[in-house]
């Protein structure tokens, strides 16, 4: 049976020869050791090794950014087998036909919880609300060409959304469709708590919409600070003033949770403007296999 890429090199489409690049990010299992194996097992299979975890979204820059040495387009998909490898070869056909930037975008949300399913399609309706563009049910699986790949590693900033990061290329785009498997082995390594720390990441790099939401809740929380004090004058002037302390305490509370929450999303913003000042390296490469 032929292997993907060798399925591709068969139909000529892009020229005799496909690698198979895998990204290592920190693994603490036997994971390099197989790379390896494989390495010595195909020419064709390299390998790059992060000397720790730095992330899922520097795991892919770096593998772009070593892949687009040798290569005239790339395919990312992750290791976990759910996506489907033979829709590559439809990805090649489209980039044939000239499109710069093919998405594999999954047709069904079959195999996921309840939970999951209407969190991400809220996710991507509010993203969409606060002006974000991205393409709904895609995830990392995509075709890029040379000239897309080299525009994305032209952006420097290091808190990197790239789902929201390649639509604003402005490349010819087209998509292919898949269904989605259950996972063949192993566990997901994104549990609930990094699932919403990523998708806060994809908000506050893409957008300064809760930035805007603040000064919004701000003006509106001091057009009720005037109706309130208005209020109270004609109140006082009536003589139906009525002692007690609950309004004040409910008052009290709404307004310092709202200057908490407002300083803590101000707080994001500085600390990522903090973060890309320092310009530290993306990821830190232990070892490559060529």
């Amino acid at each position: 049976m032929l292997s993907i890429e060798e399925k591709i090199a068969e139909r000529n489409v892009m020229g005799q020869r496909a690698d198979i690049l895998i990204v290592d990010d920190g693994s603490t299992d036997r994971t390099w050791e197989i790379i390896n194996q494989l390495h010595q097992a195909h020419s064709r299979v390299r390998g790059l090794r992060f000397s720790r975890n730095f992330g899922h979204q520097s795991a892919l820059i770096a593998g772009m950014a070593e892949a687009i040495k040798t290569a005239d387009m790339i395919v990312t998909i992750d290791a976990d087998l759910q996506d489907d490898p033979d829709k590559i070869s439809e990805m090649v056909d489209k980039y044939a036909d000239g499109a710069d930037i093919v998405y594999g975008v999954r047709n069904n949300r079959d195999t996921d919880s309840w939970f999951k399913r209407t969190t991400a399609q809220g996710y991507y309706k509010i993203l969409k609300l606060l002006g974000v563009e991205l393409v709904p049910n895609h995830a990392d699986f995509r075709l890029m060409s040379k000239r897309a790949v080299e525009t994305f590693l032209s952006y420097p900033e290091r808190n990197m959304f790239i789902r929201g990061i390649i639509p604003k290329l402005g490349y010819k785009t087209d998509a292919v469709y898949y269904k989605r498997t259950p996972r063949m082995a192993g566990e997901s390594k994104y549990p609930l708590k990094k699932m919403l720390a990523f998708a806060w990441d994809g908000i506050t790099s893409l957008t300064i919409a809760p930035v805007r939401l603040i000064l919004i809740l701000g003006t509106a929380a001091t057009l009720l600070a005037i109706a309130m004090m208005a209020y109270a004058v004609i109140m006082k002037m009536l003589g139906l003033t009525v002692h007690g302390w609950s309004s004040l305490m409910v008052s009290l509370w709404f307004i310092g949770g709202v200057q908490m929450i407002s300083l803590g999303v101000i707080g994001e913003y500085i600390g990522k403007l903090m973060n890309e000042v320092k310009e530290r390296p993306r990821y830190t490469i232990q070892a490559k296999l060529n």
